[in-house]
């Protein structure tokens, strides 16, 4: 059952860090285009993949990871394991807003293609608010990956 658990968590935190990497390179990518249809395009596709991959991984990891320490008979007060927990509220924080920003995004985007303008001032306001929301996020999640592996003594 450990090692069930275990994989179960690996594959999650490959995911949640996979998908968040490849989400934020391509929307970075078809930004710099800015054209409309690109990123709208690829904006409907980040949404898809944050809805299917990031969210289902997002609800599986404290499950998995609570479960594994359990099984394992790590206390939960584990000073490495509550500053993990702390980190993922740190990326849960981050992350709510930045799908509706990616939703919000996508629709303005689609807005302007459809009716053959630039993107909007919005847009660009909303573009640079995810662009900084990621960072902390990005940072927080490379935080927790070395907290897994490590399990420092605090």
């Amino acid at each position: 059952m450990i090692e069930l658990l275990r994989y179960l968590h690996v594959i999650g935190a490959t995911v949640l860090f996979g998908t968040g990497a490849g989400i934020a390179f391509f929307m970075v990518m078809s930004h710099r285009s800015r054209d409309p249809a690109l990123i709208a395009h690829v904006a409907g596709i980040v949404v898809q993949a944050d809805t299917v991959f990031t969210a289902t991984a997002a609800l599986a990891q404290p499950v998995t990871g609570i479960l594994l320490a359990c099984a394992l008979g790590w206390p939960l007060s584990e000073p490495w394991l509550l500053l993990s927990l702390a980190l993922y509220v740190v990326v849960g924080a981050f992350w709510l807003p930045v799908v509706w920003m990616q939703l919000r995004m996508r629709d303005l985007a689609r807005a302007a293609r459809d009716t053959g303008q630039p993107l909007p001032a919005a847009y660009h306001r909303l573009y640079r608010l995810w662009f900084a929301f990621g960072v902390p996020a990005f940072f927080s999640v490379m935080a927790i990956l070395w907290l897994m592996l490590t399990r420092p003594v605090f």
